[in-house]
């Protein structure tokens, strides 16, 4: 910041149809409580859920945008090329795939998210879709919505998780969070990461090293816990998919681009996959007619997983911190950066 009042634009979803408002923290109307932080010093906030021509009004004169990746802003190089006055992009969550970085860094924008703000969330996310899935949780639940009671149609896919192989794709914190919330459940577990554990770390998660192929040929339940990055697009894609078990299950609460969207489709409709979760999709809000909505044997949910009462409050306090101290002058702390204009 460069003296004067600032101009701050908070993106993200409506509160809906909720019973308390002041408890979604992190809903556009709220956000995430910063308004007076901002207004009693004498600066702007436009917290807003608009994503198209409307926000790139707002961004004409902004200095900050928040966005999050539940609900997100894809900045492209037009659109930050056209933020005159924009100086930083804060993610108000985890995953900031949705901005070109180089083209920030070009601008002199920083980039920043609030690392860690999310793991715990997140991973006991991945636990209840693997069990959804592999526990035939689905059809069970329909059953009761649509009046019927045929046990044996829902226990004739149903398993039990103990003895099953699970691959995780990734081993960061949401990795390894999620490793150390299955080992309770008496599985063998195999990862696959860019950077190996050490055995220390292997033995404490209960994980074995494979090489990616290898893990999704022996795994029954395949989750995936990495980033959006070069190399990870469609890294599950036609031919993996079908090397996989035949009724295997596949999650993913990582990026919905990490899977090939129509060789999914196929897989599922061919019964060569057991079933899919996940909660990301692409774009996001996903479109009334995206196919991952009405393709068989899946358990998906909306971009939620990382959006607990207790993720948003952690969400919050990073957003605060790293608000602070871009009014002061100030660097913001080395874990949140991703981009940082002024070390190119």
């Amino acid at each position: 910041m460069q003296g004067g009042r600032v101009k701050v634009v908070y993106v993200s979803y409506p509160t809906g149809n909720v019973r308390d408002e002041s408890a979604v923290i992190a809903a556009a109307e709220n956000a995430l409580g910063l308004r007076p932080l901002l207004e009693q010093r004498g600066h702007t906030l436009v917290g807003t859920t608009e994503t198209g021509d409307g926000l790139d009004r707002e961004l004409a004169d902004a200095e900050v945008l928040i966005t999050t990746p539940f609900w997100p802003v894809y900045l492209s190089a037009e659109r930050l090329g056209a933020a005159k006055n924009l100086k930083l992009v804060l993610n108000a969550g985890i995953g900031s795939d949705h901005v070109d970085w180089e083209t920030a860094r070009q601008h002199g924008i920083g980039l920043a998210e609030v690392t860690g703000s999310n793991v715990v969330s997140v991973a006991e996310h991945n636990v209840m879709q693997i069990l959804a899935l592999v526990r035939n949780m689905m059809p069970a639940y329909h059953q009761v919505l649509d009046g019927r009671w045929d046990v044996a149609a829902v226990a004739e896919r149903a398993h039990d998780l103990e003895g099953k192989t699970v691959g995780l794709v990734g081993l960061g914190a949401i990795g390894a969070r999620t490793a150390l919330r299955l080992k309770a459940f008496d599985v063998r577990m195999l990862y696959y990461a860019n950077h190996r554990r050490t055995p220390a770390d292997e033995s404490v998660l209960g994980v074995k090293y494979a090489r990616l192929d290898d893990l999704i040929t022996e795994s029954d339940v395949v989750c995936l816990a990495l980033p959006l990055m070069t190399g990870s697009q469609a890294l599950i894609g036609r031919e993996r998919l079908a090397a996989m078990k035949p009724g295997a299950w596949l999650v993913n609460t990582a990026r919905g681009p990490i899977v090939d969207r129509d060789a999914l489709v196929e897989a599922l409709e061919s019964g060569h996959l057991g079933g899919y979760a996940g909660d990301t999709w692409y774009p996001q809000p996903a479109p009334a007619d995206h196919p991952w909505r009405t393709m068989p044997d899946h358990a998906m949910t909306i971009h939620c997983s990382g959006m607990t009462l207790q993720a948003q409050q952690r969400i919050a306090a990073g957003i605060t911190e790293m608000l602070q101290a871009h009014l002061a002058d100030e660097p913001l702390p080395e874990d949140y950066v991703l981009v940082d204009p002024s070390a190119s």
